[in-house]
């Protein structure tokens, strides 16, 4: 190579002379272009220099800078904009050396649509583009579904969907419960069925106590009427919402509150955020943010802040268990985004400070479990590298499964282990096509020369150890895949049931081996093996049944030219599904609206098809 070839060296003191001393975000880059760090800066010229100077850095951040070979720097107006876009980025790529979130999905939501003539209750999570009223967010999903469980025992609003809303001839089960009032069959006029969905409205909005003032109201004037029953409906429902409201609303809080408690240990941390809003407590959710220098909690939760916060809907209020060393323009950023002025509040007294001490509680038992997972899961792999004989400790596994019903829609599952556990964005599925119906051989070489190919052009890095469940042929087939691709650097282990498909009595097989290996009994390497394998198998099952259903979805009806969705709905609702349309002659078929004898007589065909016509 020549010298013009090579690349040339960063200058830190060139750099440093020339930058400015403006407010922006500056980015490390390693010798491979890779962005390493990501920062924020009031003045980029003294921060960016104070990496440089040795007495003033700490030992983890000296092993960053002496990887650093290139900086960038984007300017901006205000140190606000600069905390703005430094979270973008750190959320984006993700740089080793920042504090970062793992986890950072969208938050579900309960929606009351608005565009209906009967409103409906449902669950909601992404984009917030239809029109109705979104309350929220809660904590996960099952606490969304949790809240419109407890809804349709206290106010009958319809939760159907609307494709089984407008297909109802009859009332469903849920009517004959006393869950819903059958708006689809018109049952109650849209009057009635109004003041239902408002009641829904009052409780979320954590107005409780008015609604209750309300249904009492209603209850004394039908008793004065003498209609018992219906008094004897509003005095159930208000004991349900008086037992709900015991258990879910926050003595004190009346607004809409977020408690945010950190708790850091070794090179771990965890951050537990309450949900109160409108009063009630909506739940609590966990996270594990990535840290690798400085855990002190201020910091750790000031990052965790900037980057949960900046895209979500914010409360009036965030209490958090530790002062964050830039509070002031975090108020700022945020009352900004918000279009409210929001509170950042570290010191509270009384009933407060009893729900931030319980959610700094929650944050060290969670921490101290997360801890000890972490180093089991490291004994295991310690385990494995004896048990396999590996020179180094394993990184990375992928397992491999396959999953079908007689041969037919065949899918493959690909589930990654590090050291840390699970790596869920990594995991893939492959739909299989072109093989012989239950061939699992040349389902396995599919699924591993596309997963490989994909590894060969930078998708994703490759493991130590793959695992295939399954015995020779597998292996043999997985063996033949990466040999098409010369990979050569990577142990291929197959994990085959043992007798009578015990757990813990797997054979362990490898290529060009006439006998399993002979694994220690009762080795921590074979629950990590039974742990991987048995993801694998759930990830594959899972994809396999998403692409069973959608086939049973589909209706003979979709493969006729000319018969759109508007038209099929028309026809299904006619004759009351698809057995009726089956079972119709081309007259009454050709007697619906917007179908021609030509598309009716196609329709026939397809349900009255002969050999030989």
């Amino acid at each position: 190579m020549t010298d013009a070839d090579e690349t040339p060296e960063f200058d830190v003191k060139a750099f440093l002379k020339s930058l400015t001393q403006r407010p922006g975000i500056y980015k490390m880059l390693n010798t491979k272009g890779e962005i390493i760090y990501i920062g924020k800066a009031k003045n980029l010229k003294n921060r960016v220099s104070s990496y440089f100077r040795s007495n003033a850095v700490s030992p983890k951040q000296s092993a960053m800078v002496a990887k650093v070979a290139g900086i960038e720097v984007t300017v901006t107006h205000t140190e606000g904009e600069a905390l703005l876009l430094e979270s973008q980025l750190i959320k984006r790529h993700k740089p080793r050396y920042n504090i970062s979130l793992r986890d950072d999905k969208s938050y579900p939501y309960v929606f009351i649509s608005s565009f209906h003539d009967y409103p409906q209750l449902s669950y909601h999570r992404g984009a917030k583009k239809r029109k109705g009223k979104y309350f929220g967010p809660y904590p996960s999903a099952s606490a969304v579904k949790e809240t419109l469980k407890l809804l349709q025992k206290i106010f009958p609003v319809r939760q159907c969907e609307d494709s089984y809303y407008n297909a109802r001839s009859r009332p469903c089960l849920q009517h004959q419960i006393e869950r819903c009032t059958a708006p689809c069959v018109g049952l109650i006029s849209q009057t009635d069925y109004q003041h239902d969905v408002d009641s829904t409205m009052l409780f979320l909005e954590g107005q409780g106590g008015k609604l209750i003032d309300q249904l009492v109201e209603k209850m004394e004037t039908a008793a004065g009427k003498l209609e018992f029953e219906q008094a004897a409906a509003y005095r159930d429902q208000i004991q349900r919402l008086r037992a709900v409201m015991e258990k879910h609303c926050v003595e004190g809080e009346k607004g809409n509150v977020d408690i945010i408690a950190c708790a850091t240990k070794a090179d771990l941390a965890c951050v537990q955020v309450f949900f109160i809003r409108n009063g009630q407590n909506l739940g609590n959710r966990q996270f594990f943010p990535k840290i690798v220098d400085d855990n002190e909690p201020g910091v750790v939760l000031q990052a965790f802040i900037s980057q949960y916060y900046l895209d979500k809907t914010l409360p009036h209020e965030l209490i958090v268990s530790h002062p964050l060393p830039e509070t002031g323009l975090l108020i700022e950023v945020l009352s900004d985004q918000a279009k409210h002025n929001i509170a950042i509040s570290p010191n509270v007294r009384g009933e407060r400070q009893k729900w931030l001490q319980m959610a700094l509680t929650n944050a060290d038992n969670a921490l101290m479990s997360k801890l000890a997972d972490k180093q089991s899961l490291y004994a295991r792999f310690l385990s494995l590298q004896q048990e396999f004989g590996c020179s180094e400790v394993p990184k990375r596994l992928e397992c491999f499964d396959i999953s079908h019903t007689q041969g037919e829609q065949t899918v493959a599952s690909c589930v990654v282990f590090d050291r840390e556990g699970p790596v869920k964005s990594d995991y893939r599925r492959f739909n299989i096509e072109g093989i012989t119906g239950g061939d699992d051989y040349a389902a396995i070489h599919q699924a591993v020369l596309r997963r490989y190919k994909r590894q060969q052009q930078g998708e994703h890095p490759a493991p130590d150890i793959l695992l295939i469940d399954g015995g020779k042929g597998q292996v043999a087939a997985a063996q033949k895949a990466l040999a098409e691709l010369t990979i050569n650097n990577v142990m291929i282990v197959g994990v085959s049931k043992g007798p009578d498909r015990k757990a813990g009595m797997e054979k362990i097989i490898l290529p060009d081996c006439d006998q399993p290996l002979d694994v220690t009994p009762g080795a921590s390497a074979l629950l990590l093996i039974q742990h991987i394998r048995d993801e694998a198998h759930r990830f594959a099952i899972t994809g396999h049944r998403q692409r069973r259903g959608k086939l049973k979805k589909q209706s003979a009806l979709e493969d006729i030219a000319g018969l759109g969705p508007k038209r099929r709905q028309i026809l299904l609702k006619q004759f009351g599904g698809l057995q009726g349309v089956s079972s119709a002659g081309v007259d009454a078929l050709a007697s619906i609206d917007g179908i021609s004898r030509q598309l009716a007589q196609r329709i026939y065909d397809i349900f009255h098809h002969q050999d030989g016509s």
